[in-house]
């Protein structure tokens, strides 16, 4: 099969077609024939040598794809041959096959294109694992989500809307701010010109936040503390700004915070909580991007930083 590797540690251009055999599916696996693959940040990241794929592991990029089940291992009940379905995957999605545990994927929902469900499991299954299953969200609590012109980030505040939450978020400019009140959020914070800890407390009279998904980390951690409600909930999912921070444990104690650390959505050693089918039937991606083989490091430098706007989701195919 024809796959797109990387052949060193650098930009979008050590990106390569190559010929890989074919995946074979194991136990309660299936074989996925891929017609787009997902392009995520942790792709790049990969690509930088700056992220390493989990041990057992394709060395190849890609953590999510959407095609046709051509082959299920033993065990597999969820799926037949023929099936159509988005995935999520412990990498290898770079390539016209790959394997994944039959949880881990989602039937395409109705209305959605094969590239635009190739975008859709890294943020959905994160997304609902972090904020809805770990973080217990529910209808009428507020909730904060940094960085809310993410993938990320977009997907929390639809879901979390539409799930009855009041929604807030930050972000690093007007225009994206805008963009993140556009898809659900009560308000959006600019960082850059805000104090977010102050607005929140304005915002919330004072209260504070039931949960906050964070992906930043570092100087954040202490502030989130003081931005959530007595018994709220603080979900850490990455550490862009660093992993370590002084925290005030009082403030801690006197709220009665749990600080629950739910693992990275790649670590796939054990299969992932049932998916969301029923909120992937209601909401798509809200940007892809398709862009053929010859493509793939343009696809892969619109998920490297500088970006011109963070809520891209991008998907990329093998041409035939």
């Amino acid at each position: 099969m024809r796959a797109v590797e990387i052949t060193r540690a650098g930009g979008p251009e050590v990106l390569s077609i190559c010929e890989r055999p074919v995946p074979q599916p194991l136990h309660e696996e299936i074989l996925i024939k891929i017609e787009a693959a997902g392009v995520n940040r942790p792709d790049a990241l990969q690509r930088a040598g700056a992220y390493d794929p989990p041990k057992g592991a394709s060395d190849l990029p890609g953590l999510e794809a959407a095609g046709e089940v051509v082959a299920i291992g033993a065990g597999v009940s969820r799926w037949q041959v023929g099936d159509k379905v988005c995935a999520l995957l412990p990498g290898g999605g770079y390539a016209e096959f790959a394997t994944t545990h039959q949880d881990h994927a989602l039937r395409v929902p109705k209305g959605l294109s094969m590239v635009q469900a190739a975008a859709l499991c890294e943020t959905y299954f994160t997304v609902w694992s972090t904020v809805f299953m770990r973080g217990g969200l529910t209808a009428g609590e507020k909730f904060l989500v940094h960085g809310g012109s993410s993938g990320i980030g977009t997907t929390a505040i639809q879901l979390a809307s539409a799930f009855g939450a009041r929604v807030f978020t930050t972000a690093g400019s007007d225009e994206k701010c805008a963009l993140c009140e556009s898809l659900g959020a009560e308000a959006a914070i600019n960082y850059k010109t805000q104090d977010y800890v102050e607005e929140i407390a304005r915002l919330t009279g004072g209260k504070g936040v039931d949960l906050i998904l964070d992906m930043v980390g570092e100087s954040y951690i202490p502030r989130n503390i003081r931005s959530l409600a007595l018994d709220g909930r603080l979900v850490m999912i990455a550490f862009l700004g660093g992993p370590k921070a002084e925290l005030n444990f009082a403030q801690i104690m006197m709220k009665r915070l749990p600080l629950p650390a739910p693992p990275c959505a790649r670590s796939l050693t054990k299969p992932k909580p049932p998916s969301p089918q029923p909120c992937a039937n209601r909401f798509g991606p809200c940007w892809t991007r398709a862009a053929s083989s010859r493509s793939w490091t343009k696809a892969s430098r619109w998920q490297t930083p500088p970006r011109p706007m963070n809520a891209l989701k991008v998907a990329a195919i093998l041409a035939k």
